[in-house]
């Protein structure tokens, strides 16, 4: 089985969108507050945190998961088949998973709503992005 031919400024743009989603998706304006209030964090807690390192390794996770879609999508995909394939591994399979192991942590559906509604958007735009970049 060959490897498919990748198009790495499309992966790479597509695990950028991933900051642009999250920082649309958890600002105060969409779901930060909401998301602070069901994970019991403060403003002084997110400032505590190392935002290089989170960044970073947030950015290498975007990469793999984009790299990942890509191999999945082929090259000969559409912006609206990647889009389509995009939205159904995040729904169908990141969702699903996400919502598992909330159940089994109790947290709250409002918490996996934000956190799997995220992975959605973002997998769907990553599948654009790569589907759609020629």
């Amino acid at each position: 089985m060959e490897t498919p031919a990748l198009n790495y400024w499309a992966i790479i743009a597509s695990a950028l969108s991933t900051f642009l989603i999250g920082g649309i998706w958890y600002s105060p304006a969409v779901f930060g507050k909401a998301w602070m209030r069901e994970n019991g964090f403060s403003e002084e807690d997110l400032k505590k945190g190392n935002m290089a390192k989170i960044f970073g390794i947030a950015f290498l996770l975007g990469l793999v998961a984009a790299i990942n879609l890509a191999m999945f999508l082929g090259p000969e995909t559409d912006p609206g088949m990647g889009a389509l394939y995009g939205f159904l591994a995040g729904f169908g399979w990141v969702a699903m998973f996400i919502g598992t192991h909330y159940l089994f942590e109790r947290r709250s559906f409002k918490l996996f709503l934000i956190n799997a509604g995220y992975s959605v958007v973002a997998l769907t735009i990553m599948g654009l992005i790569i589907g759609g970049w020629k």
